[in-house]
């Protein structure tokens, strides 16, 4: 009787394990999504004061040119991306200066290409939380984001807009 229970018990894990592997979903793609931005950003007063303070003399309206290092971690069906990003800029560099800025965001993309994130940012000017959305225009394989990203500090508000390009490619 015993091996009569053993038996029927492998026969349904046996039978049963097609069964579960189909309902398990499929695993998580990392998808690239680097390429250029540029931009521009609009400083308070307060941020070009803070700025001064640090010897760097800069009008209120500056350039910026940099890299996005963005990875898609997770896409569900309905069609909502998770993605992390590391933005690293150089502004002002239409006035003889090269203002560093560092932006770590974390956020949420949906199918039609609008596009939320939250995160670190670090300047000279100090270290504040980064907000940001905008959208991702498709053409093919080339993908055109624009952003839009506010900066709130203690020295003041720096609000950027930013664009650029990247291609849809796995890794």
């Amino acid at each position: 009787m015993r091996a009569l229970s053993v038996s029927v018990f492998a026969v349904l894990v046996l039978a049963a394990t097609p069964a579960f592997s189909q309902m398990l979903p499929p695993p998580a793609r990392s998808v690239s999504l680097s390429g250029p931005r540029i931009g521009l950003t609009f400083l308070s007063p307060g941020v070009v004061d803070a700025l001064r303070e640090n010897e760097i003399h800069v009008a209120p309206v500056i350039s910026q040119f940099g890299w996005q290092f963005e990875r898609q971690f997770f896409s569900a069906s309905r069609g909502v991306s998770a993605v992390t990003e590391a933005v690293v800029l150089l502004g002002g560099l239409e006035q003889s200066v090269a203002i560093p800025s560092l932006s770590w965001m974390v956020g949420l993309r949906t199918r039609n290409g609008t596009e939320f994130g939250v995160g670190p940012n670090i300047t000279p000017a100090g270290a504040a939380l980064a907000i940001a959305g905008g959208m991702t225009f498709r053409a093919g394989v080339l993908n055109v984001p624009v952003n839009v990203a506010v900066v709130p500090s203690k020295a003041g508000m720096r609000v950027s807009v930013l664009t650029g390009f990247h291609l849809r490619r796995r890794p």
